[in-house]
C-alpha cells in the first residue's frame, strides 16, 4: 500500500527524455509536494540516488530545464565516466525569503523532513530501479549549496557523498549577495562551517566550487579555509564563472563525476 494516497506520476512529453514529475500531498509541507525524476533508460535495480537541490525562488524542474542535468548524467553515462544513477530534483516548498533556511524544520512546514524522508521514500516507492535505502548523495546550488552542505553534514551516517555549487556559507548572505565580514564560520547554527565542523567524524566525502565572479567567492573562500583549520576533509575549486546556469550546468559534471569517485573507492573515501 502506498504511504502517499494522493501520489502521481506524470510522464507526458518529457517522458521521452527520461523525466517523470511526482507530485503528491506531503504531511510535511501540509501541501503539495513536486519532484522531477530523471531515471537513465535501461537501467536496473539498485541504483545510486543523487538529489540536486535549487537555489532561491527555483522549483523542481530548475535543474532539468535550466541546467540540463538529465542530458549531462545521459552523456557520461553513455561515455562509460559513470554508472547510471537516478537524479531526485524536489522543489523547496518556495518558503521564506532568500535570508530564510528553506531546507530546515519550521511551523509552516518541515522542510527537512520532506527533503531527507518524504522525496527519498515516494520516489522509491514508484521507481523499481531504486531500492528503500538506495546509495545517497546529495548536492545542490546557492541556497540549495547551503541545504546540502547542511543536511549532507547533518545525515553524515546516510549520504555517501556531498558537493554543492556557488553555495551560500551562511544564511546572512541570502538577498543581498553580498560578503559580510561577520559571516563564515561562527558558533551558530546558520553556518554550515558550524554543522561541518560538528559532525566531521561521520561526514562523508565532501567537495564544493565557485566562480571567481561570484559574489559568494570570499564567503566560499572563507569557508574552505575554515574547514582547513579545523581539519575538515573536503576538496575545494575555483573556476572562471558567475552566479548563473552557464556555470553550474558546466561544473555538474564535476558534481556526478565525484559522486562515481565516492562509489569506487568506497562509501567512507574522502577525496581531496
Amino acid at each position: 500500500m502506498s504511504r502517499y494516497t494522493s501520489l502521481k506520476v506524470v510522464d507526458g512529453q518529457r517522458q521521452r527524455e527520461s523525466l517523470r514529475v511526482l507530485s503528491f500531498e506531503s504531511p510535511a509541507l501540509g501541501g503539495r509536494g513536486d519532484v522531477t525524476v530523471y531515471v537513465p533508460p535501461g537501467a536496473h535495480h539498485d541504483l545510486p540516488l543523487v538529489m540536486l537541490l535549487h537555489g532561491v525562488y527555483g522549483n523542481h524542474w530548475a535543474w532539468a530545464n535550466n541546467g540540463g542535468a538529465h542530458r549531462t548524467a545521459a552523456r557520461l553515462i553513455e561515455r562509460g565516466l559513470m554508472r547510471p544513477m537516478v537524479l531526485a530534483m524536489p522543489a523547496d516548498g518556495v518558503w521564506g525569503g532568500a535570508g530564510t533556511d528553506r531546507h530546515a524544520r519550521h511551523r509552516a512546514g518541515d522542510y527537512e523532513t520532506w527533503i531527507m524522508d518524504e522525496v527519498l521514500s515516494s520516489v522509491a516507492e514508484v521507481l523499481p530501479e531504486l531500492d528503500y535505502d538506495p546509495p545517497l548523495f546529495l548536492a545542490g546550488l546557492s541556497m540549495g549549496g547551503y541545504g546540502a552542505l547542511r543536511m549532507g553534514a547533518k545525515y553524515g551516517r546516510r549520504i555517501l557523498g556531498i558537493s554543492a555549487h556557488s553555495a551560500m556559507t551562511h544564511l546572512a548572505e541570502g538577498g543581498r549577495f553580498e560578503d559580510d565580514p561577520q559571516t563564515g564560520l561562527q558558533t551558530d547554527r546558520h553556518s554550515v562551517g558550524w554543522w561541518l565542523v560538528r559532525h566531521r567524524a561521520t561526514l562523508a566525502p565532501l567537495r564544493f566550487d565557485c566562480g571567481t565572479e561570484d559574489p559568494l567567492i570570499v564567503a566560499n573562500r572563507r569557508l574552505h579555509a575554515d574547514l582547513t583549520a579545523h581539519g575538515v576533509a573536503h576538496r575545494y575549486e575555483e573556476f572562471p564563472g558567475y552566479h548563473s546556469w552557464d556555470y553550474w550546468a558546466l561544473h555538474l559534471p564535476d558534481t556526478l563525476l565525484f559522486f562515481e569517485d565516492c562509489l569506487q573507492r568506497g562509501p567512507r573515501s574522502v577525496a581531496r
